[in-house]
């Protein structure tokens, strides 16, 4: 149930800007609350109990409550500058406390890391905070003013062009970095 919920959550999140744009027509503000609302408590009440998700969590639903509370469109927008700010704090606060990020993905296929790969990892960790900082700030600004159909464009293609990106960006240095140790 845990995969399926975080599944059905990815999914949601890959076509938010579309289902806005496209079903601001025939659904209410609140019940894209409602929906993201439930999809969120179903992860909280399934996944770890790590510090981490259960704030993360606590936010996205208390966002969700404001979104079905007040009902207003415009709020619909600030979604994707919530989950940028969000994955920017995780990967951030990861560099100041504990294992980066990066290095705790690295680890999951490669327990034991050289120093080098470890170096590497943290500026990936780096690399990453930076891109979600950008990609926060470009979204609040789109949401603020510009209008909904270029929100949608950089929200929903854009951003996401420009993930794919960085991953080969870093997988082509990565190898480059492996071919070094």
């Amino acid at each position: 149930m845990k995969q399926l919920i975080g599944l059905v959550l990815v999914v949601a999140g890959l076509v938010y800007p579309f289902a806005v744009y496209f079903g601001m027509e025939h659904f209410a503000p609140w019940q894209f609350g409602l929906l993201l609302g439930c999809l969120w408590l179903g992860r909280a009440l399934t996944g770890e109990r790590r510090a981490g998700n259960l704030w993360m969590a606590a936010l996205v639903l208390g966002f969700c409550l404001v979104l079905a509370l007040f009902d207003n469109p415009h709020l619909l927008r600030w979604y994707p500058v919530l989950i940028s700010s969000l994955l920017l704090a995780l990967f951030g606060l990861s560099l100041r406390h504990g294992m980066p990020m990066a290095e705790r993905l690295a680890r999951l296929s490669e327990p034991t890391l050289p120093d080098v790969a470890i170096a590497y990892t943290r500026k990936v960790t780096q690399a990453w905070s930076l891109f979600f900082l950008g990609n926060g700030l470009i979204a609040a600004a789109l949401t603020l003013w510009a209008p909904l159909s270029w929100w949608t464009l950089y929200t929903g293609l854009i951003a996401y062009g420009l993930m794919g990106l960085l991953f080969a960006a870093e997988w082509l240095i990565r190898q480059r970095v492996r071919g070094r140790a």
